[in-house]
């Protein structure tokens, strides 16, 4: 536990979450983690949730299951023992479920215990629930939605079905907010036109609710995968209210839909590797222990909490652990991030990065390799074409 996070946990530790106001839950909750918060408020969750019941339908559509395993591996606290806190009932999610889809002569047979098929309808037809959806979502081909079926229909239609009965949606991983991997420039991407929840990159009108012509509150909790805090606590404070909707989204979200609590720092400030990037000291191959920022690290332009919060129990993080960040949290990814391993590149919004002194007006002008006075910020529409074909350090 950092400092940070043991100065809160002191202040709160006595304290009735019920009592707080909105903004000082969703700061406790983001600084303590879903591990420290859900043992410090056991009690008082068991109480509060004791006479409700939160109905969880989680749909997978094109994507890796990643979240689900991050999830799964968040480990402290388990899953299973979070939802059991929050009185949370996951009544369906594909990648856990025992009874997979029976057909016979093409129609669904058997009975929801049985066949997740009819589960799925039954609980959609029940409504008041909270829908949880992984993975982008095919428009293609020509709006059919062809190129991914479950069972015996598109996922474009299941997801249609289900997001117009949920109470709210959380779209999870960059593929479910922004359309991720799926989305990414390539010879297909017009014909398989794949779609996030509500955006299509940064595009907020080119979401798949919108090309149903549904009107659904959404929050989305990007990264490639996500982090298992980000969806335990957003999913915390939309069980307990904390999080009023539709009524509080504008002010608890960004302009991409993420909570603020979680995507409102960019990995650069915290950065375990920062100082060696004010002493201008850089690594040029993978393995070394300075700033990774000419091996192409997009930390200045990564809006999340990693640097604080870390993976793996808290012990580590991409930029620790030798690796480049690849901000995959932003709407853009993959595409505003290549190249990889390159220095450049990391607009937020997919498009050209003018790259300078993004990190609110902080960093100063920096000395270039050859000596002369330059901005290694700089990333104009010339140095953005020169860079997919030279390294940082040539």
């Amino acid at each position: 536990m950092n400092k940070n996070t043991s100065n809160v946990h002191e202040k709160t530790e006595k304290s009735d979450f019920l009592t707080m106001d909105r903004r000082t839950f969703l700061k406790t909750a983001g600084l303590l983690g879903a591990s420290v918060f859900l043992g410090t408020y056991k009690t008082e969750l068991v109480s509060a949730l004791a006479l409700s019941e939160t109905k969880i339908l989680w749909l997978h559509g094109a994507e890796c299951t990643g979240c689900t395993e991050s999830l799964l591996n968040g480990g402290d606290p388990d899953v299973l023992v979070a939802l059991q806190a929050l009185n949370a009932k996951l009544a369906y999610h594909e990648t856990l479920l025992a009874g997979q889809g029976i057909f016979v002569d093409g129609k669904p047979a058997n009975t929801s215990e049985l066949n997740s098929e009819i589960l799925v309808d039954e609980l959609i037809a029940e409504g008041n629930y909270i829908l949880v959806v992984e993975g982008a979502i095919p428009n293609g081909p020509e709006g059919s939605g062809r190129f991914f079926m479950v069972g015996n229909r598109t996922f474009k239609e299941l997801f249609a079905k289900a997001a117009g009965n949920a109470t709210a949606i959380l779209a999870v991983g960059t593929c479910a907010a922004y359309g991720g991997i799926n989305s990414a420039s390539s010879a297909i991407a017009e014909l398989t036109d794949y779609r996030g929840v509500a955006f299509t990159k940064n595009n907020s009108y080119g979401g798949m609710l919108q090309e149903l012509g549904i009107n659904k509150p959404v929050i989305n909790i990007p990264g490639c995968p996500s982090h298992p805090d980000w969806m335990l606590l957003t999913l915390s404070a939309v069980v307990l209210g904390k999080i009023r909707i539709p009524g509080d989204l504008p002010s608890v979200l960004d302009s991409y839909g993420r909570p603020k609590a979680y995507f409102d720092e960019d990995v650069h400030d915290e950065c375990p590797r920062h100082d060696y990037y004010e002493d201008e000291e850089f690594d040029t191959e993978i393995g070394g222990h300075k700033c990774l920022f000419k091996l192409g690290c997009k930390g200045k332009h990564a809006n999340a909490d990693c640097s604080i919060r870390k993976w793996n129990g808290g012990t580590s993080m991409c930029i620790q652990a030798g690796s480049p960040c690849i901000a995959c949290v932003e709407p853009g990814f993959p595409d505003s991030a290549r190249p990889f391993y390159m220095q450049g590149g990391g607009s937020s919004d997919g498009g050209e990065s003018d790259g300078g002194e993004s990190d609110g007006e902080k960093s100063d002008r920096r000395r270039g390799d050859d000596g002369d006075s330059s901005d290694v910020d700089s990333y104009d529409d010339g140095s953005r074409r020169d860079s997919y074909y030279r390294r940082g350090d040539d």
